[in-house]
């Protein structure tokens, strides 16, 4: 019988802030802090020393209890030699070019440990451990394995897959889901603490499809990270009430879910997930945090701590990423309420 896995650094920080008295807050902030140095997304996502930049910038403004960079869902996809579009001040995007399962025998020889684009973030991760305070807990994004598939056969073909070609959808996830855990063991050799895995695409499959083209493929890499002492975060956008179960039982630490707005209840989530899973979220990022007053920020926030006051295992987050466009102050907001206002 195998001995327990010691608790990971975010299960320790979150058991610490328990005992203070108090929730972590971890929001998804890594695009404001953009107009922090007057950086633009195109050169973060390329420079990484900019990128570094503009996450001291964060750190020292805001101090969260977990920092991640800026958001890329392009980069193991580019890394593939998928033709990529690289907009000065929106994140980079792969448009759909043809491909077919012969493809598969080509990229699988592809070393993407040499990618740059891949080793840009390394690096920023490396900076990350080295330059900012221990008290934060250092993060970082890896696109999920269904997701991967879609941006490689394309999203409604992926999609038709899973029900006309379920066993080829297969290959093209157990070739991604390899693809992505050398990504993420080189993010963990750099100094990440807590790998999130972005699967957005995924919110289009019923729970049995998500079980089988998802979740299943995010476990192998969950399986991975936790002998190493990392921790991972399940995020996926849009209404995820259908599909909370499964990517719990993905063996992930943490979910990260959307807004209210998007048809998510946290508290439901909780009465619905193992207690042991910890739950993210999931103030909008593009409600009262883009364009109301810090007043109403603070309202939102202090609403969603009451929601989930009898839940130990929830940490406040966003929905999302923030939009570059995010005032600061009403980030401030946001922290000033978790921090001052809501003991649970």
């Amino acid at each position: 019988m195998p001995l327990p896995l010691a608790p990971n650094a975010f299960q320790r920080k979150l058991t610490a802030a328990q005992n203070e008295g108090r929730r972590l807050v971890a929001p998804l902030i890594g695009f404001p802090g953009l107009n922090m140095t007057g950086c633009t997304v195109k050169l973060a996502q390329q420079n990484y020393g900019e990128h570094y930049k503009v996450l001291h910038a964060i750190a020292e403004t805001f101090a969260p209890d977990v920092i991640f960079p800026l958001m890329d869902l392009a980069v193991e996809a580019n890394a593939l030699g998928r033709f990529t579009v690289f907009p000065e001040t929106e994140s980079a995007t792969v448009p759909k070019t043809p491909f077919s399962l012969d493809e598969l025998t080509r990229i699988r020889h592809i070393n993407v440990a040499f990618d740059t684009r891949i080793l840009g973030y390394v690096e920023t991760v490396k900076l990350m451990s080295i330059g900012l305070p221990d008290s934060i807990l250092k993060g970082a994004y890896i696109i999920g394995p269904y997701s991967l598939a879609a941006l490689l056969m394309g999203a409604d073909e992926a999609a038709m897959a899973t029900v006309l070609h379920a066993e080829e959808l297969h290959w093209v996830c157990q070739f991604t889901t390899e693809v992505i855990q050398k990504y993420a063991r080189l993010l963990i050799a750099a100094g990440a603490q807590v790998i999130v895995i972005l699967e957005p695409t995924a919110v289009m499959l019923g729970p049995d499809q998500f079980a089988a083209f998802s979740a299943q493929y995010v476990r192998h890499i969950t399986e991975s990270c936790k002998y190493t002492g990392v921790a991972t975060i399940y995020h996926t956008c849009g209404n995820t009430m259908p599909l909370v179960e499964e990517m719990a039982a993905s063996g992930v630490n943490a979910i990260s879910l959307d807004s209210p707005e998007a048809g998510v209840d946290l508290a439901q989530v909780a009465l619905r997930v193992p207690s042991e899973v910890v739950i993210m979220g999931n103030i909008n990022p593009t409600g009262k945090m883009l364009t109301g007053r810090p007043a109403q920020v603070e309202a939102e926030v202090k609403t969603l701590l009451n929601q989930m006051r009898p839940f130990p295992n929830f940490v406040l987050s966003t929905g999302c990423d923030l939009p570059q466009e995010t005032p600061l102050e009403n980030i401030h907001a946001f922290l000033r309420a978790a921090r001052h206002n809501h003991r649970p």
